[in-house]
């Protein structure tokens, strides 16, 4: 299910991509496409879940936007109504720093290389997580430098920033309290936020908007929400059709009984079922996997 960007207004996008493809050629391996016909607009001033299996193209979906790779194919804009000039900031995997540069240094490194620059919003974000701004940043663990990173990024006031794996080296306590914090970043300037992660059960109650990568492919470019609303877990005995009508994503058997998770239109899905057959939520975490389950069985599942 992908969005049709040409419906809607271009002030809705912070940036806009269109037909995107990037082809990697090899003399040994042949040529390979990463990704293929990528079309979606990030809505401004959301936080938009880039997910997908290993080798899906996030990383150089990622690495485009941020104009560190030149497409094969297609265009991204900047847009969205914004009286100031559209920025991107990108934080990486690898998260390179100097390592015998201080903090401090670092944050100088980033006024130098930015024409805009905020000192007292990296300063704040770092005092935020207790990172000492005269240590080297070699002497730091990977999750201070993560930070260091982050408080660069803020730093240099983007309209769009995107993050690849960037909650990877904290724990558990330290991502819920980052990703409290950049849903702070984006309630008090409006920044849209492209987050590339593997935890989709963490993107509950933060990710706006979900684009779902298989093979190169978009798969999903939709509202959470709305995701949320059009898909139903149906439980009951054995049977090879839902009690409703509607597109089945996932359908699971065992001896006695049958499970199929199913995207709905508005007049499919009945107000109850009834019993034996049950229903129970879906959340993001469900989908991503379904979805991507059906796209490696081979299974069509309708965009």
């Amino acid at each position: 299910m992908t969005a049709n960007i040409d419906d809607q207004p271009a002030e809705q996008f912070a940036l806009q991509v269109s037909g995107l493809g990037k082809e990697y050629r090899s003399r040994l391996r042949g040529n390979n496409w990463a990704l293929r016909e990528c079309t979606f607009g990030l809505p401004a001033g959301k936080v938009v879940a880039l997910v997908g299996a290993n080798g899906a193209g996030k990383t150089t979906l990622l690495s485009i936007l941020a104009g560190l790779l030149s497409p094969s194919e297609g265009d991204v804009r900047l847009g969205g109504a914004r009286q100031e000039p559209n920025r991107i900031a990108f934080v990486a995997q690898e998260k390179p720093l100097y390592r015998h540069f201080s903090v401090r240094d670092m944050l100088k490194v980033g006024q130098r290389l930015n024409r805009v620059w905020d000192d007292e919003r990296a300063k704040r974000w770092l005092r935020r997580f207790d990172i000492p701004l005269d240590r080297p940043c070699g002497r730091l663990s990977g999750g201070q430098q993560a930070h260091v990173s982050f408080a660069i990024a803020v730093g240099s006031r983007p309209s769009v920033l995107l993050l690849d794996e960037p909650l990877s080296n904290l724990d558990p306590l330290a991502r819920r309290d980052v990703t409290q914090e950049l849903l702070g970043e984006v309630a008090d300037t409006g920044l849209t936020v492209l987050l590339s992660t593997h935890v989709v059960a963490e993107l509950g109650g933060v990710a706006d908007h979900l684009l779902l990568l298989s093979r190169g492919t978009l798969l999903v470019d939709s509202d959470a929400d709305d995701l949320l609303t059009e898909h139903v877990y149906y439980v009951g005995p054995r049977a090879t059709e839902p009690p409703c009508q509607g597109e089945i994503v996932k359908a699971s058997h065992s001896t006695s009984q049958s499970s199929f998770l199913v995207r709905v239109g508005p007049t499919d899905a009945p107000a109850s079922v009834a019993a034996p057959w049950t229903t129970r939520p879906v959340s993001l975490e469900d989908l991503v996997i379904a979805y991507l389950e059906s796209d490696r069985a081979g299974v069509a599942v309708a965009a």
